[in-house]
């Protein structure tokens, strides 16, 4: 997955725009709510999403496999905030715990064990009364079912990208272990004019 990421990163550099996704902004918006000082973003790119938090006074801690997405976190969005460089699978990278956790997509790019261990190792981060928003996929995006089926839901929509798609079902199975609350629905702008249909999974610890 490095080098999937790596190469799209150097070719199409901040490929998503300066704006934060409609979920980060929502969950913005959530933290300042709750009083959140700093927050943890797992996959956090070129820093779009997390930049929404910083200039809210958050404390943000970045975790990114690209290299070249840290650069462009530092050199175009002027981010100087700790990134640990590497994948989420080999979480935790620090013994710290946080307000929260935010993490757009990426999740669903992950097979149902690993997964799970983000899940737990994300919640593990949380302290007490903390909240978590993860932004997922859904079955009823325009890609679900393309490609090389690899399992119910599962699919290798292209070389190198295989991705899972949420309904609610799906949702409350894989985050009610982890404090789930509450599920929202959010659309997210996509290139071409559309959108593309996201669950926004809602989760605190007791």
């Amino acid at each position: 997955m490095t080098e999937t990421w790596e190469e799209a990163f150097r070719e199409k550099q901040m490929m998503w725009g300066k704006d934060p996704a409609n979920s980060a902004v929502f969950a913005k918006a959530y933290f300042l709510e709750h009083g959140v000082k700093d927050v943890l973003v797992p996959g956090m790119g070129y820093g779009r999403n997390a930049k929404a938090f910083i200039d809210e006074g958050m404390a943000v801690t970045g975790i990114e496999i690209s290299e070249t997405a840290i650069g462009l976190a530092r050199s175009e969005l002027g981010l100087d905030v700790v990134i640990h460089r590497g994948s989420v699978t080999d979480m935790p990278f620090d013994d710290r715990t946080y307000d929260a956790v935010f993490c757009h997509g990426l999740i669903y790019l992950l097979d149902a064990a690993q997964r799970n261990k983000m899940l737990r190792d994300c919640f593990n981060q949380l302290r007490p009364g903390g909240h978590m928003i993860f932004s997922v996929i859904t079955k009823e995006a325009p890609m679900y079912g393309r490609g090389s089926r690899l399992g119910d839901d599962w699919y290798e929509i292209m070389p190198g990208i295989k991705m899972y798609f949420y309904d609610e079902e799906a949702v409350r199975r894989e985050f009610v272990a982890f404090g789930l609350i509450e599920i929202a629905r959010i659309d997210e702008p996509a290139h071409g004019g559309v959108s593309l249909p996201f669950k926004v999974a809602i989760c605190k610890k007791a």
